[in-house]
């Protein structure tokens, strides 16, 4: 599963084998892992509320990309990096 983008010690990938939906991404840190959908909202696993704000805002400001690269995963294509948070 591809890294898209990482900041703040989260690792945020997504999958590029035909994904199956809803539409979604996944987070990692420290041994945290949660499945977010595209408006950074969880949608199971477990993360720390911070770090849950941070990916919620990122997924915010970045929600066309994550959008256009789940295009690309449902179709099996090579997906693009995403600029972290900063």
């Amino acid at each position: 599963m591809p890294a898209i983008s990482m900041f703040l010690g989260i690792i945020i990938r997504m999958y590029n084998n035909g994904e199956h939906n809803p539409p979604h991404f996944h987070a990692e840190y420290q041994g945290y892992k949660a499945t977010f959908n595209l408006e950074g909202e969880i949608l199971e696993g477990e993360m720390p509320n911070r770090q849950v704000k941070f990916i919620a805002a990122w997924a915010e400001l970045h929600k066309d990309e994550l959008i256009a690269n789940w295009e690309l995963a449902i179709h099996e294509q090579p997906l693009y990096k995403i600029d972290p948070l900063k």
